[in-house]
């Protein structure tokens, strides 16, 4: 029978999220990783299996507990709110921590090495994932005449990522909340009306 755990999990999963969050993959050591955990690294391993394991778990956690705008985002009623609402609340959750600002998907695979090539494609899968919900979103809002006949929701799609994606490394840079949200107002100040 193995040996009770002498630690929260969930706790030194949140902690190490917000490690790479900070540092991204490959800049979080495992020291880094077992001193904000509180553990020692066989405990972190018994406990999340290695590296990558342990960074997908954090991902999980990361669209799970701070990525719920976006199911909410796709709701609006017009494609222009679900742009607006998901790129003040990227401004928001890329400010709102000060010691680990941006966005853990786009810190975590800004560099990488050889070896973490199946941890940036799986933030590309993730990035992707989203994006074609966002596509399909304002393939509705054509279809259902919110948006113009020669508006491209691909192209609009890519848009709102890219735009989001650059405030994260704005946040990471040292941008403000006010600036990140008068770069998603000068944003949607291009939205196509109908």
């Amino acid at each position: 029978m193995g040996r009770h755990r002498e630690f929260d999990v969930e706790k030194a999963l949140d902690a190490v999220l917000c490690v790479f969050w900070r540092k991204g993959y490959e800049g979080a050591s495992y020291t880094d990783l077992t001193e904000a955990a509180g553990v020692e690294r066989p405990a972190l391993y018994s406990a999340f299996g290695n590296k990558e394991a342990l960074f997908r778990r954090a991902l999980a956690r990361y669209y799970e507990r701070y990525m719920d705008f976006i199911p909410e985002a796709l709701q609006r009623p017009t494609a222009r709110e679900v742009a607006a609402h998901i790129l003040y609340s990227s401004a928001d959750l890329h400010t709102r921590y000060p010691s680990h600002p941006g966005c853990l998907n786009i810190n975590g695979a800004l560099a990488g090495s050889d070896e973490a090539e199946p941890i940036r494609h799986a933030l590309i899968d993730v990035r992707a994932a989203g994006e074609a919900q966002l596509r399909e979103r304002f393939e509705r809002a054509k279809a259902e005449g919110d948006l113009s006949e020669t508006a491209k929701p691909d192209a609009l799609a890519a848009f709102v990522m890219a735009v989001g994606h650059g405030m994260a490394v704005q946040a990471k840079a040292g941008f403000t909340r006010d600036m990140l949200e008068a770069v998603a107002e000068q944003a949607l100040s291009t939205w196509p009306t109908r």
